[in-house]
């Protein structure tokens, strides 16, 4: 295997890079500037040692606590808990969520031998026994993990006097009801609100 080969399969490792795409890339690197595929490359070598997860929330972060954690001026009563980190990034970039995160690092999976204890369920207890959040907002996604993971998170924070919702799920704006699929469809239903 020679070199190209070798970065295209290297690349072909990434998610959502097929091996045609993982060429182009190669190819694109081939081209370009000496310069900034060294200062890519750096960046890329070092992007471990300098991010790390937020002692609080678990997302990632250069500075620890992260920026959302640090931030006075966020609404301190609720915490929307999601999956990965990159699920931070995502809702805080619509603008409409004013709140605190807090990452599981996964979902309930027993037949990956992925439970409770191996979530970080127990830290996001810790950070609701002071009584200062009054709600959590779970923004697990709408699979069979994802939807035992809010259960299991409702049954454990409503004990403690914590109000817990989901995120609404449904149709996406602009889509056409031929092509949703029936879960989909039924959620719609279940979750309709008042016009």
């Amino acid at each position: 295997m020679n070199a190209i080969d070798e970065l295209a399969e290297s690349f072909s490792r990434l998610p959502g890079i097929g091996k045609k795409s993982a060429v182009r890339l190669v190819n694109y690197i081939l081209k370009a500037d000496r310069d900034w595929n060294r200062r890519f490359a750096s960046q890329i070598s070092g992007l471990q040692d300098k991010i790390r997860e937020c002692s609080v929330c678990g997302s990632w972060t250069e500075n620890d606590p992260c920026p959302i954690c640090s931030d006075m001026m966020r609404d301190r009563t609720t915490i929307c808990v999601v999956e990965q980190p990159n699920d931070v990034a995502v809702i805080d970039s619509s603008g409409e969520y004013k709140g605190l995160f807090h990452v599981l690092g996964g979902v309930i999976a027993p037949l990956e031998g992925v439970g409770p204890d191996n979530l970080r369920i127990s830290s996001l207890i810790s950070r609701l026994r002071d009584g200062t959040v009054k709600e959590v907002i779970v923004a697990t996604n709408p699979t069979v993990e994802g939807d035992t993971t809010a259960l299991y998170i409702q049954r454990v924070v409503s004990a403690m006097g914590v109000s817990v919702t989901r995120l609404a799920s449904g149709l996406p704006v602009g889509g056409n009801l031929e092509y949703v699929d029936r879960l989909t469809l039924a959620r719609c239903f279940r979750g309709r609100t008042k016009i």
